[in-house]
This record gives C-alpha cells, structure tokens and sequence, in this order.
C-alpha cells in the first residue's frame, strides 16, 4: 500500500494536496491558545494520545445565561490536517454570536470537512478528534454547572 506524503517536496515545485481553506488553517490557524496557564475557561476536553500521534485539547468559555460558546480554544498536537480540522471547528463553534451548546454538541466531522472544502479519507480522524474534544469541553461545563 503506497501512501501519498501530505507535502510533496522533493522537487522544486511543492504541491499541496489539500483545498486552499485547509491550508489557511494550517498555515495561520484561529483561535490557537499558546499560553494556557492565564487562560480561564468553563470547560476543557482534551482527546487522542500523544504515544498514537494526534492528541487535542479544547478550551471553550460560555454564556451561561444564552447558552452560546462566546470562544473556542485549542491545542493540536498532529498533522497538518488536526491542526487545520480543530482551527475550523473553533471557528464553527464561535461564529455569529457562538453556537448554542445543544448545535455544538452535534457538530460532525463531515460538517468540519465540508467547510474545510475536504480531506484525503486517511485523514477523516483529524475532524473527529475535534468534534471529540469540543463534546469533552461542553461535558466538563455542564458537569460543573450541576454542582
């Protein structure tokens, strides 16, 4: 089974496999969090596994009152294509006023990949994890909202 790399760049001419969204979200990715420490949010998820290659954490902050997602952060720790899934599921999340928690809980991989404009089957697992770790962080505001 011959596997086609995600960048070609052994000859002088690049070529990039993915549609222009995903190398936009690649290449300068929405709603990044890079210092977690000062960060306060209502809920985290995190899923994936380093060991295995693709782990995803997702900080989300809600509108208790609205029940809206007011922001959507992350971290990736994968290929071009978790990083680029995750940006636009964060940019999905927070769009035109933030998503209510109920629509975020059933955001799809193929919802993801639609507005990616797609991605290779072999990298369908990117999206999942995404739409995995933002039900993880909906869970963990919710869980602490009960207590």
């Amino acid at each position: 089974m011959s596997l086609k790399p995600d960048v070609s760049a052994c000859s002088s001419s690049p070529s990039w496999l993915y549609s222009d969204v995903v190398k936009e979200h690649f290449l300068h990715p929405q709603n990044l969090l890079i210092d977690e420490a000062e960060y306060v949010s209502n809920g985290i998820g995190v899923v994936g596994s380093p060991a295995c290659g693709d782990m995803m954490v997702v900080w989300i902050k809600v509108d208790p009152q609205k029940e809206r997602i007011l922001e959507c952060k992350w971290r990736t720790f994968g290929c071009a294509s978790a990083i680029a899934s995750t940006s636009m599921m964060s940019v999905m999340a927070t769009e035109k006023g933030g998503m209510l928690l109920k629509h975020a809980k059933r955001l799809t991989p193929e919802a993801i990949i639609e507005r990616l404009g797609g991605l290779p089957d072999r990298k369908y697992h990117c999206s999942v994890l995404g739409h995995q770790a933002l039900r993880e962080a909906i869970d963990d505001y919710e869980n602490s909202q009960q207590n």
